[in-house]
Parts: C-alpha cells; structure tokens; sequence
C-alpha cells in the first residue's frame, strides 16, 4: 500500500473518499468543522436531522461531495470528544477500511487522527489507521484460477497538522513494514499444506535472505538434525513423505556484543494429528498449524525491512504430521536434543515435540529472552477463545512486557500460572517425562513440559491457538501475534534495550 501524508485544507483534498469524524452529541470534529463550511452547511444540517449521531462506528456517506476536490465523504461516529479508549478507536479505523474496500475505492484520504484517545500519542493512531487499512485491503486469492475484479483501497492519505508531519511519517513508515510483515504471515498461513510445505517454508526463508542482506538464513537438513540429536522433532517428522526442515534466521542490526531476542516459531505444516488421528470435521484448518513458524517468518521481513537497530533470532523447526507406517505410536519414548527422554501418549501433541529440540538449540545463540509462538492446545481455545493469546513465562519481566506490548498493539496476551504443582502431571513410569499431563489445564501443562527446555534463559510462551485464525465464514489467517512481537521490539529500541 502507498501511504502520504498531507497536511492542508480537508475540502482542498482531491480523493475518492475523504473521511471525516463526527463526536458523541453530534459533535463534529475540527476537520469536520472546516469542511462543513465548504459544503455549506450540508454536515450540520445530516447532524441536525439525526443521520447520524458520533456513536463509535457510525457511518454517514455521502456520495456526492460539491464544493470539495473529494468525490464523495464519509462520516464516521468516533466517541466522546474528551477521548476514546484505544479499542474504540481501533474499531472506527477498521470501521472506515471495511467501508471504503466494500465501495471498491482504490485510495482514500483519512482526517481522524485529530481526535483524542486515551494514553495514546499520535503516531499511535497513524500506525492503527495504516495497519487498519492494510489489513482490510488484504485478499488472498492467489489460487484462485478467476480473482475478483473488484479493487481494494491502495492509496493512503493521512491528513495531519503542519507541525506534526514529520512525526506521522516516522510512524506510518514503521507501521507499514509492520503490515507487509503481517502479510506475508497471513499469505502462509493461509496456503493448503500441499502448497506449503517445511521445503516451502525454506524456500520463503532464504528468499528473504536474498532480498535483505541483513538476514543470514541457514536451513538444517534430516542428516544434520540427526548428528544433533534431535529426536524428539525427528519421531514427528518420520510419519510424512515430506522431509523436515529446521529453518534459522539471524538479524544483527544491533551491537555486536548484545545479546539476541530469540523467536521460535512451531512450524507443522499440516496436522493430522498422526496415528492419534484428529476428528475429520474442521481438519482442513491443520494448515493453520504453522502459524508460528509465519509469524516469525513476518517478523524477521519487518525487522530487516525497517533496519531496527537490535539484534533477532528466528527458529522455525518444520516438520508435517502424518500416520503412515513408520509415524510415531502412542506408548512410544523417544530421546530429545536435550537428553531427556519423553513418552508419547499422544501423537496429536507434536508441536512441543518439535519446539523442545528448536528451544534446546537455541541456547547457542546466548540469547537475552527466548519466545516461543505456537498453536500448541485446544485448551488455550476453551479458556480464551479468539480474544487474547495465552502467555507463560519463567520470568515475570519479560512476561510484562509482552503483555504491555499486547496492550499498545491491540493484540492482546493473558498471562496464565507456571506452578510447579502443575508439572507432576507429566510425570511417566518409562520415561523422564510425558508429552501431554491429561485433560486438567491442558495448555498450563504444555507450557510446562517446555519449560523443561528452558532452565537455562529468560523464556516465554505464547499459545495462539485461538487467535492464530478465523474460522467460519471470515475464514483465514488472522496475521496475529505479528502485531504484538513487533511492538515489543520496537518498545525494547525505544527504551534502547
């Protein structure tokens, strides 16, 4: 997407759409104001009349805009003029995006960061308004052998204060290469596991490589994962005809001596939940299950893409689940990376499988914080649904700053209890420990058997099973946690971390 930003007149702008905020009390917001005057009164009079009231995602076109350079207007209902939380804010942008696409507009002028949001500045609302409308423009049609004919909205305009030009192009430039890194996840994630596959998935990352020369990528073959002894993410891979990969990604955009945030990222391509075969309703979105792998994939493009002075790591173990002949079997004990050895009770729990050995690994990197993103319980599901991605750590401070960072993006984090409690339920009579604790705080019991990779780092998890997708008729990838990982970067160079 073509982002500017303009300052000037809003009537002066010539747009096929410009976008206008009206308040609650039918207030109308500065730029309204000014506008109203060129049309003559028209905003006032459709106010008087009760067309529409400022109620937060209120919607008011009008087609024709005489006495402006516009085509056409659209007035949106933003809140209380004092101030809006976030949310509310977050919902009139999407709010406008969603309109503008359905007309089928390819560019629009946006005038609603003039209105006040609660404990945010303005390059926060630029960077919403960008990732709002990127995110709406979003199509994935690629397979499609005749894609719509109907154009999304390419232009954006964002009309500012003279004086805060400078600041709103820092922002929107940050916050488009947020966006672009949120759509190639979606593009994944949202291929068929024929598509993509772990080669495939190799194949995107050392594309990267090429493209950026920031990134050094190394992709680890089966021979190589088995002179490391990674037998815990190899018994997952031996069931699949395709072979596994284990993708790493190395970003050294800050001091040579500081110590790396690791990502890892849980890459199965396709689940089928292996001899523990997965009901077949709904199994089409197992392609989903590497939404891990994605994100890290689109974090480290946004990373390289806008040259962020720190220093990244990206894991992406990827392997494809499948019961054929040689899959593993529920009784089975295989040994990890680490030397500890696990007994399968379920091969339907592969993802901590492949993400023990990934975190084993990525001591090497002497990293500062080690985080983890998976698609990893159904529990997280049930206790969250598709609101906040579940979060676990070892340390409370990097867990609060993950779920400040959820909190500023909108993508939001719920911290759930690591106790020790927890960890007898993976305790095995033939082995060091199972690979799932029974039915009892599935997603708590998961963490915890990561957890036992992890002794030696700051580590966190994040369960994203329920946020990673939508289902239903809005079917696709979400783009989530992009959001919330790039903003904890992007706090930690901030706060010169």
């Amino acid at each position: 997407m073509d982002i500017s930003i303009k300052r000037g007149n809003a009537h002066e702008q010539k747009t096929a759409c410009l976008i206008v905020g009206i308040h609650d009390g039918k207030r109308l917001s500065a730029a309204a104001t000014a506008l109203d005057h060129a049309l003559q009164g028209t905003l006032s009079r459709l106010v008087k009349r009760g067309d529409i009231t400022g109620k937060v995602g209120e919607t008011l076109l009008l087609p024709e805009a005489t006495g402006t350079s516009a085509e056409r207007i659209l007035v949106v209902g933003c809140g209380a003029v004092e101030g809006v939380r976030p949310a509310e804010y977050q919902q009139v942008i999407d709010k406008a995006a969603q309109t503008v696409n359905a007309l089928g507009l390819r560019n629009a002028t946006v005038t609603l960061s003039d209105g006040n949001v609660i404990e945010r500045d303005l390059a926060w609302k630029i960077s919403q308004t960008v990732l709002a409308f990127n995110s709406n423009a979003y199509r994935f049609e690629q397979l499609k052998s005749k894609p719509s004919k109907k154009p999304v909205c390419g232009r954006l305009h964002l009309l500012v204060a003279a004086e805060d030009v400078a600041e709103a192009q820092r922002a929107a430039g940050l916050a488009l290469g947020v966006a672009n890194g949120i759509k190639l996840s979606k593009d994944l994630a949202n291929l068929p596991g024929n598509h993509c596959t772990p080669r495939h998935l190799a194949t995107v990352a050392r594309g990267l490589g090429k493209i950026h020369k920031s990134l050094a990528v190394t992709v680890l073959e089966r021979a190589a994962m088995q002179t490391l002894r990674m037998g815990s993410l190899l018994a997952v891979a031996q069931g699949s005809a395709e072979a596994p990969k284990f993708i790493t990604i190395e970003y050294s955009g800050g001091p040579a001596k500081a110590r790396p945030v690791v990502l890892v990222g849980k890459g199965v391509t396709f689940d089928s939940g292996g001899i523990s075969l997965k009901p077949g309703p709904a199994m089409d979105e197992m392609k989903f299950d590497m939404v891990g792998a994605a994100s890290v994939l689109g974090v480290l493009q946004a990373v390289a893409e806008l040259a962020l002075p720190i220093n990244v790591v990206g894991i992406v173990p990827c392997v494809e689940n499948m019961p054929d002949g040689h899959a593993i079997k529920p009784g089975d004990v295989v040994t990890s990376m680490s030397g500890q050895t696990i007994e399968i009770l379920n091969t339907d729990a592969e993802g901590r499988l492949i993400l023990c050995d990934a975190l084993t690994y990525a001591k090497r990197f002497d990293p500062d914080v080690v985080i983890d993103i998976a698609t990893l319980t159904g529990a997280c599901v049930i206790a969250l649904g598709a609101h906040a991605s579940g979060l676990l750590a070892n340390h409370d401070d990097l867990a609060n700053e993950l779920l400040a960072a959820g909190q500023l993006s909108g993508d939001r984090a719920w911290r759930l209890p690591l106790w020790e409690d927890y960890q007898r339920q993976l305790d095995s009579n033939f082995a060091d420990m199972a690979n799932v604790g029974g039915r009892e705080a599935g997603s708590i019991t998961a963490a915890c058997f990561l957890s036992r990779f992890t002794k030696e780092y700051r580590w966190a998890h994040l369960d994203i099973a329920g946020t990673a997708w939508l289902s239903g008729k809005s079917k696709g990838a979400s783009g989530r946690p992009v959001p919330l990982l790039m903003e904890f970067l992007l706090s930690r160079v901030r706060a010169g971390a």
